[in-house]
């Protein structure tokens, strides 16, 4: 959903504050591999087949459609090609979060430039997604190792690259693995108050649920705020693929409970059921998934909701522009300061993926339309 008239000006000039930003992140973070930013203000460098390590090249494709700037688009060109290598090698870290790799990879990059190779990874990557699939359960695998029968909330956007596949393949077998997987984690992983749970837990030999796990949340009966944001968005992307008006409202009781539970910069702690006064950390990330998510739930509802969205999304994004970014800091190598992921790690760091989803929802109150998530 675009601005309103109102803003557009604001956020026409956060876009450009953003073009200045990420031109110098491209040079600040060169062949990095970034996850988060200390104190130190510098991304660190993991292995390219760490989860997160299609944020950066997704940031660099949105710029370059937003701008038409050649250099982002080849900073952004190689990394679809980077983590395909993960296919043939030995690791264990390519897991349900390919969603998170190659869409913001492979997936835009063909949607933008008509790249063969960019479809065949993206195809490539959904099929390993796909073969995660317990058909006992009817969901998809998350973590590898002993953890058969683990599901996580962050997979309902993993499942996007699902959908994508089965629509440009015309095969409805990667359609149908997404929404069996969503109607599970609608019906385990969703409370009636639109509370989220992080890690549930099934019998991955009959596929009969067992219980869930507080995971990065505080508690089992907590509601870790970055998961709220991607079930949010994820449902609302599923009701987007299929029309199936159980997912948006469940995507509305996840957005009206997110809503509701914001403090008074609209910026979430890590969890909104703390007990501990002692971890009031703030989760800068959540804040961001959450308002790229309620842009697209603003889009699809009647007129007399879109307000009510939009609205929530744009207090959010104007608290990040305003309270949490480095625009004063040039030398920062990220756009996003007080991430937190987890209780008990990377507390009030910068978070490649706030950043990713902040640039996201600003392009689209500028307009930009090429959904990949």
């Amino acid at each position: 959903m675009e601005a309103s008239a109102m803003s557009t000006a604001y956020w026409q000039e956060v876009m450009n504050r953003l073009d200045t930003k990420v031109s110098r992140m491209i040079k600040q973070i060169g062949g990095k591999c970034p996850h988060f930013a200390g104190e130190d203000g510098k991304f660190d460098d993991i292995a390219s087949d760490w989860w997160t390590t299609g944020f950066w090249p997704g940031m660099l494709w949105i710029m370059h459609d937003m701008t038409g700037k050649e250099y982002y688009k080849e900073a952004a060109w190689h990394w679809d090609e980077t983590l395909e290598q993960w296919f043939v090698k030995p690791t264990v870290e390519l897991h349900h979060d390919v969603g998170f790799q190659f869409l913001p990879t492979a997936v835009i990059k063909n949607v933008l430039t008509g790249d063969e190779d960019g479809l065949r990874r993206g195809l490539e990557a959904a099929t390993f997604l796909a073969a995660r699939y317990n058909p006992a359960g009817k969901f998809i695998r998350a973590w590898n190792e002993d953890k058969h029968g683990w599901v996580i909330i962050d997979c309902m956007l993993n499942i996007s690259l699902l959908f994508w596949a089965s629509k440009v393949t015309g095969d409805p077998r990667y359609r149908h693995i997404a929404v069996s997987h969503a109607e599970t984690a609608m019906q385990y992983g969703v409370r009636e108050d639109g509370s989220t749970k992080h890690i549930l837990s099934f019998d991955a030999e009959t596929g009969a649920y067992i219980e869930n796990f507080g995971g990065q949340g505080y508690s089992a009966e907590s509601c870790w705020s970055r998961g709220a944001a991607w079930g949010l968005y994820g449902f609302i992307n599923t009701y987007r693929h299929t029309g199936d008006e159980r997912f948006s409202n469940t995507a509305k009781r996840i957005a009206h409970y997110f809503i509701s539970a914001l403090p008074e910069d609209h910026v979430p702690y890590w969890d909104f059921r703390l007990a501990d006064d002692k971890r009031m950390f703030r989760d800068s990330s959540a804040a961001s998934i959450a308002a790229s998510g309620l842009l697209e739930l603003a889009d699809i509802v009647p007129l007399g909701e879109k307000s009510l969205y939009a609205n929530a999304a744009e207090r959010i994004l104007r608290s990040l522009t305003e309270n949490y970014a480095t625009w004063d800091q040039p030398e920062h190598e990220a756009i996003l300061l007080h991430g937190t992921g987890s209780g008990d790690s990377f507390i009030d760091v910068s978070l490649i993926y706030g950043d990713y989803y902040y640039v996201e929802a600003v392009a689209k109150l500028n307009g930009w339309k090429h959904r990949i998530f």
